[in-house]
């Protein structure tokens, strides 16, 4: 090749248009703003026994196949994570409802608190080397309920109880109260709380909760309520001298129509 001809050549170079950056990142491969995770909601507080599911997409470069999706929990730096679906803890209670697409959501079923972890959804390509992993992860936290009343509360007064859990419940929660296993049918509750108003002493009795859809009910807590000082409620002892009885005061046809209390008489000398 002649001296020129190398001159024209690197002249052609130099003058030609010079291609966009992310054009030629794309060209190569190592464009990384396509490959990415997203969970909703990023925090789950979920009850005790129940179904939680965990709402996932993810995205990755144009021309690539998916070859294997799984999610993994509490991920060693340097060691491939494990699949969940292989372990005997949670084959059984995990299903896959997402594809190879985009869609990664998966359902845990029959969460206890052992199921409190992070987890993460993790994809692989048919190439080795392009695999990828959702961080951060979905939280989970489990959550049992507990009933929150005085131990004692005097009648006519109003009481309220509360159905707590240790973290705000994700999926919104309608609340069922129970006194002595029974269901209250009267709806008296606000929101988590059972308001009783003018206690009686038919409103004592152990009180529990749970919420509508779900099997699991909280502990219960015994409610007592105690008689109001001062009260007149109409109740009197005869003395041992004393005694009630009917007396005949007429000879109509209603004869014992009339109470009368008659003190007995002593015992006569023999």
């Amino acid at each position: 090749m002649s001296f020129n001809t190398i001159y024209l050549t690197l002249m052609s170079v130099r003058n030609a248009p010079r291609l966009p950056l992310i054009f030629l990142l794309m060209i190569h491969g190592v464009s990384s703003v396509d490959w990415g995770v997203s969970y909703s909601p990023s925090h789950i507080c979920a009850l005790k026994h129940s179904s939680v599911i965990m709402s996932c997409s993810y995205t990755y470069p144009t021309g690539y196949k998916i070859e294997k999706v799984f999610w993994t929990r509490n991920p060693e730096q340097g060691k491939e994570p494990p699949d969940l679906s292989k372990d005997p803890e949670y084959s059984q209670r995990l299903q896959y409802l997402g594809d190879k697409q985009q869609n990664c959501t998966i359902r845990l079923s029959h969460v206890t608190q052992k199921d409190q972890h992070m987890y993460y959804f993790r994809f692989i390509t048919v190439k080795p080397k392009d695999k990828w992993i959702g961080t951060p992860g979905v939280t989970l936290t489990v959550t049992d309920l507990q009933v929150e009343a005085p131990e004692n509360v005097t009648e006519g007064y109003n009481v309220s109880l509360t159905c707590k859990s240790s973290c705000t419940l994700t999926d919104r929660a309608t609340f069922i109260w129970y006194r002595n296993s029974q269901p209250l049918t009267e709806r008296r509750d606000g929101n988590n709380q059972l308001l009783l108003q003018s206690v009686r002493r038919e409103d004592a009795g152990r009180y529990s909760c749970a919420l509508h859809g779900h099997t699991y009910i909280s502990p219960a807590a015994q409610l007592t309520v105690s008689f109001q000082p001062g009260a007149d409620r109409n109740i009197s002892d005869p003395s041992e001298d004393t005694y009630t009885a009917l007396e005949l005061q007429s000879t109509t046809s209603d004869l014992y129509n009339t109470f009368a209390t008659v003190r007995p008489r002593p015992p006569e000398d023999s």
